[in-house]
C-alpha cells in the first residue's frame, strides 16, 4: 500500500511540475520572441529564425535559472489540490504524517535536480552555444568579432583600409600569450605579420613585448623591444565573453576544468558555476519545504489566496536575495562560493523552524 501511495504522490507532483513548466515555457517564448524580432527587425528575415533562437534560449532559462521557482509553485499547487479534495486527510489515515509527505516530495525534487544537471544541462548548454554563435553572425558589428574556442582566442577587426586578425593561445590577466597578428589589405592579402609571446591588452593601446615583425611575405623579420598598436578591444571587453558560462555544461567543467582555465576562463567563475550546479538539488529540496510551510501549515481553506500572495512575495524576495548575494561575491565582499550557498543557508534556517510547527499539526 505504501508503494502505491508513494507512486501517487510522486506521479502527481511530477505531472504538476510538467504543467507549470509548459506555462513558463509559453510565457518565456512569447516574451523572448518579441526581443528576437526586435533584434532582426532591420534584416530581411522571417519569423523562422527568431522562433528557432527562442527555442534554443528558453530551455536553459527555464530549467536552470527559474527551476527553483517552478518547483516552488508546483509544490504549492499540488499540496493545495490534495488538501482541497481531502486527499491529504486520507493520506493521514494511512499513517502519512505531514513530515513524511514533505520528505517524499522534497526528495523527488532533489532527484529531479540531479537529472537536470547530469542529463539535461549538456543539451541546454549546447543550445545556448548555438544561440550565441547564430546571434553573432547577425550582429550589427559583425566586422569586429571575438571567438573563443579550443584553439584559443581569435579576434577580427576591420578598419578603413585594412583588416586585422589576431590569434592567441590563451588570455591570462591583462595579457594575451603566444600571439600572432595578421594585417591584411583591402584585397585580403597579408601585408604584415607580428608575433609576440606576450601582449599587454589592459587598454585599447596594445603593447607587444619583443615582437618579431614581418613586412610582406618574403621580407626579413624585424626585432623590436616593444611595439604598440591600437585596437577596439581591451582586456575588459574580451574577458566579458568568458563570463557567459551557460555555454559550458556541468560535465564539461568537471572533466575539462584545467583546460578551461588554460583557455582563459577565470578559476573563481568556474568555481562559482560549479557551486551553482551543486546547490541546485538542495535549492529545489528547500523550495518544496518552503511551499509546504505556506500550504500544509494552515487548515483554513478560505486563506488560500492569502497564502498564495504571501508565497509570491516570498519568491520575489528570494530571487533578489540571490542576486544580492551573487553581487556581494562578485565584488569580493564575500567569497563567490559562499555567495551561492548563502540564500540556501538562510532558507534552511527558516524552513527548520517552519517544519517543526508543521509536523505538530
Amino acid at each position: 500500500m505504501n508503494s502505491i501511495i508513494n507512486k501517487y504522490l510522486v506521479a502527481g507532483f511530477l505531472k504538476t511540475i510538467f504543467n507549470f513548466f509548459l506555462v513558463f515555457v509559453c510565457l518565456g517564448v512569447i516574451l523572448n520572441l518579441f526581443e528576437e524580432i526586435e533584434f532582426f527587425k532591420n534584416l530581411n528575415i522571417g519569423l523562422g529564425l527568431p522562433f528557432l533562437l527562442t527555442t534554443m534560449f528558453i530551455p536553459n532559462l527555464i530549467l536552470i535559472k527559474l527551476l527553483p521557482f517552478i518547483i516552488f509553485f508546483s509544490s504549492m499547487w499540488f499540496l493545495l489540490s490534495i488538501r482541497t479534495n481531502s486527499d491529504l486527510l486520507s493520506l493521514k489515515v494511512f499513517g502519512y504524517s505531514n513530515l513524511k509527505i514533505i520528505f517524499i516530495l522534497s526528495t523527488t525534487a532533489f532527484l529531479f535536480g540531479l537529472v537536470i544537471i547530469i542529463a539535461v544541462n549538456p543539451v541546454t548548454s549546447t543550445m545556448v552555444k548555438y544561440y550565441e554563435k547564430t546571434k553573432a553572425k547577425y550582429s550589427r558589428d559583425i566586422d569586429h568579432l571575438v571567438s573563443i574556442n579550443k584553439n584559443g582566442v581569435w579576434i577580427k577587426e576591420v578598419f578603413k583600409d585594412k583588416t586585422r586578425i589576431t590569434t592567441s593561445k590563451k588570455l591570462i590577466e591583462d595579457y594575451l600569450l603566444d600571439v600572432t597578428i595578421y594585417n591584411l589589405n583591402e584585397n585580403n592579402l597579408i601585408v604584415e605579420r607580428l608575433e609576440s609571446k606576450k601582449v599587454n591588452i589592459s587598454d585599447s593601446i596594445w603593447v607587444l613585448e619583443k615582437p618579431e615583425i614581418y613586412k610582406g611575405i618574403d621580407s626579413e623579420k624585424i626585432f623590436k623591444d616593444s611595439h604598440v598598436i591600437k585596437s577596439q578591444y581591451n582586456y575588459e571587453k574580451i574577458s566579458s565573453l568568458y563570463s557567459n558560462l551557460d555555454t559550458i555544461s556541468f560535465f564539461e567543467i568537471m572533466t575539462e576544468y584545467k583546460i578551461l582555465i588554460d583557455k582563459g576562463y577565470g578559476k573563481e567563475l568556474l568555481n562559482e558555476k560549479l557551486n551553482i550546479f551543486f546547490s541546485l538539488p538542495f535549492f529545489l529540496f528547500l523550495m518544496v519545504v518552503l511551499a509546504s510551510i505556506f500550504t500544509i501549515g494552515t487548515v483554513n481553506k478560505s486563506q488560500n489566496i492569502y497564502y498564495i500572495f504571501i508565497s509570491i512575495i516570498t519568491c520575489v524576495v528570494i530571487y533578489y536575495f540571490k542576486d544580492l548575494s551573487i553581487a556581494l561575491g562578485q565584488t569580493n565582499r564575500i567569497s563567490l562560493g559562499l555567495s551561492v550557498w548563502m540564500p540556501i543557508i538562510a532558507i534552511s534556517l527558516f524552513c527548520l523552524i517552519g517544519i517543526i510547527q508543521i509536523n505538530e499539526k
